[in-house]
């Protein structure tokens, strides 16, 4: 790493040691690969003529990340993790709540997943 790399990158993180700096920036690999997997989410419900946008619920934390909206006023909550990652609980919590009031919630954490998700999204 030379001199300027490393200056920008404790810059970046606030003036933390150079080897700081380098396990902030690798550990955003595990959220780039949450972010494959929400891309191929995305792709797919296009593929089937739906949108899916991120579901943002300020002030109310553990919300799930997307709605999937499909023809026919089918939908369902996806919170989509990196392979192998699993719900906070705080999230967990939350989607409960959802289910007793009737929502359909989905865990997404392998790009296989999503075709059986979005069967029975639009079988509901």
């Amino acid at each position: 790493m030379t001199e300027t790399m490393t200056r920008s990158v404790s810059t970046l993180i606030g003036a933390a040691p150079v080897r700081d700096a380098w396990m902030h920036l690798k550990g955003r690999g595990r959220n780039m690969r949450e972010k494959q997997v929400e891309q191929k989410l995305v792709r797919a419900v296009k593929a089937r003529g739906g949108i899916c946008p991120k579901f943002v619920s300020p002030g109310f934390d553990g919300m799930p990340d997307r709605i999937v909206l499909l023809p026919g006023r089918h939908f369902g909550f996806v919170e989509v993790k990196a392979p192998g990652e699993v719900p906070r609980p705080l999230q967990v919590s939350r989607h409960r709540l959802m289910k007793r009031l009737g929502f359909q919630v989905y865990v997404l954490d392998d790009p296989e997943q999503i075709g059986g998700i979005l069967d029975e999204i639009q079988a509901t």
